[in-house]
């Protein structure tokens, strides 16, 4: 089992403080219930005793009668024996009703140290607002970084470019890799999204025009690191024979971001300096799932580029927006803790034309701030204060 450094290290500094919720949110089987595992691992090594963890997967038919926050909060304090700390980690919580409230009643005895996991990004953003609001910290959790691909399959530095046309094809959902054949991998998928779709989107989420929902999302990973257009996607929709409203499209694409299937990248204004609402794109967490989810079986590498790239900076912590300059874009605009890096993403640089053009891009933008250039290419391309990185080395370092 690979051990998930990465997010380890950003959320032990909050093991022992009861005060906060640990929220561990993402796609689901990226690895959220790996991660609390290796975290109850990481307690008993300091000393917790097994009798003051209690762990909960509501994915289990176990725990299928506590569907309620009295249930939870009743059935959590009939295993509190002492006045000692315990630590409660609860699994895929969000199938509780009002779990909130229950986490909150614990929380404010300060006798809990509370981690709770789930595959749905209102459980951090609109559930908990009123209740725990400002009483939690949250770690966005996405599939395997290609830094860890990379440890989990031992690959050499010679193969790295083999093992990025793979993660192009098949993603990086960590349980992919136990499989070799194709169309286990495939199946596996399929698997994975056909449990997103049953429990997330029609359960919790009460979506019942699946072939709509699919015909988005198969538009919205077709059309990926282009800007978007409802009125492209609603005459797409009406030539294949399905009527959708424009507040039912939204509705739905509201749906794919808050399961994590894809995610929604904003366009920020670098000379007015605000983020535009409109003119949005799209990518997806997972290229597995992408790939299951199109009709076309050809990768365009192109969008694989930019997406693993996107996916990687989310990874690193960064906010990420589309820069908007007066004369074009940029790829990405990337900023954390009030520091901002452009970027431009481009699979090969090798063709000079291409070269001027991406470079070209940067011209409007008058600050400061670090410029970047990403390709596959080995050679290295800086020119004029513009940085040119290769994509390897940005993948594998942790401190960009």
């Amino acid at each position: 089992m690979l051990k998930r450094k990465f997010y380890l290290n950003k959320i032990r500094d909050f093991y022992y403080v009861n005060s906060l919720i640990k929220i561990l949110c993402g796609l689901r089987r990226s690895g959220k219930s790996v991660i609390l595992q290796q975290i109850i691992e990481e307690i008993k090594a300091d000393g917790v005793k097994d009798d003051h963890i209690i762990y909960i997967n509501f994915e289990s038919l176990d725990y299928s009668n506590i569907t309620t926050a009295i249930e939870l909060n009743n059935y959590i304090k009939s295993l509190v024996k002492d006045k000692e700390t315990y630590y409660v980690f609860l699994d895929e919580v969000q199938k509780v009703d009002e779990f909130e409230k229950a986490i909150n009643s614990l929380r404010i005895t300060e006798q809990f140290s509370i981690f709770i996991t789930g595959s749905n990004s209102k459980m951090t953003f609109l559930e908990l607002s009123t209740d725990l609001s400002g009483r939690y910290v949250s770690f966005r959790i996405n599939p395997l970084s290609f830094k860890e691909v990379v440890e989990i399959t031992n690959t050499k530095k010679e193969n790295y470019f083999d093992l990025l046309l793979d993660i192009f094809e098949w993603g990086t959902l960590p349980q992919r890799f136990t499989f070799s054949n194709n169309d286990s991998k495939e199946n596996y998928i399929r698997d994975v999204y056909d449990s997103i779709l049953l429990k997330d989107v029609v359960d919790r989420l009460g979506i019942s025009d699946i072939t709509s929902f699919n015909k988005i999302l198969q538009y919205v990973l077709e059309t990926e690191t282009r800007e978007f257009s409802a009125t492209n996607v609603l005459d797409y929709l009406n030539k294949s024979g399905n009527n959708v409203a424009t507040d039912t499209l939204y509705k739905y694409l509201e749906a794919l971001c808050s399961t994590f299937i894809i995610n929604r990248v904003y366009r920020y204004d670098i000379n007015g300096k605000e983020v535009l609402k409109s003119l949005n794109k799209f990518y997806a967490t997972d290229l597995g799932v992408k790939r299951i989810k199109t009709n076309s079986k050809e990768i365009n590498y192109s969008q694989a580029f930019e997406n693993v790239i996107y996916n990687e900076l989310i990874k690193k912590g960064y906010d990420v927006y589309i820069g908007k300059t007066k004369e074009g874009e940029i790829d990405f605009i990337a900023s954390k803790n009030k520091n901002i890096k452009y970027i431009q993403a481009c699979y090969d640089l090798s063709n000079e034309d291409t070269r001027e053009r991406e470079f070209k891009a940067f011209d409007n933008i008058k600050d400061n701030y670090p410029k970047y250039v990403i390709s596959t290419n080995k050679e290295d391309y800086s020119k004029d204060g513009i940085n040119y990185i290769n994509i390897f080395d940005f993948l594998m370092d942790d401190d960009f």
